[in-house]
């Protein structure tokens, strides 16, 4: 499965990004094959408003099936849904620690954005 992690950093030593739209990167970690990259988003992070939906496509984009993060807001968790994209929240540690939580069920899958508009 094509996982995304919001992230601080790139590779799997970096920290999780609590935010979604407004996350410095994404990294995606192929569960299947442990092959890993990192996607810029400048554009969330600097854009006035509609961040997460921005990301939402973004990571739609590179293929995820799945996306970690610490929170998601209404606009995003709708544009995920409608993309088919699995939503985690709650994450935190190092992106490989969220991944190692995914794996082993100490994450749920969310069933709706758990922050409100223009959070963070």
């Amino acid at each position: 499965m094509k996982v995304v992690v919001t992230s601080m950093g790139e590779g799997v030593d970096s920290e999780v990004d609590p935010r979604f739209g407004r996350a410095s990167k994404f990294v995606l970690v192929d569960t299947e094959t442990s092959e890993t990259t990192s996607a810029d988003n400048s554009a969330g992070v600097d854009a006035t408003h509609g961040a997460g939906v921005q990301a939402a496509e973004t990571i739609s984009r590179l293929g995820a099936e799945c996306l970690i993060t610490g929170h998601c807001g209404p606009k995003a968790f709708r544009a995920l849904q409608a993309a088919g994209i699995e939503i985690y929240t709650g994450a935190s540690g190092t992106v490989a620690e969220a991944i190692e939580q995914l794996r082993s069920g100490d994450l749920q899958r969310s069933g709706g954005p758990d922050v409100g508009g223009h959070w963070g």
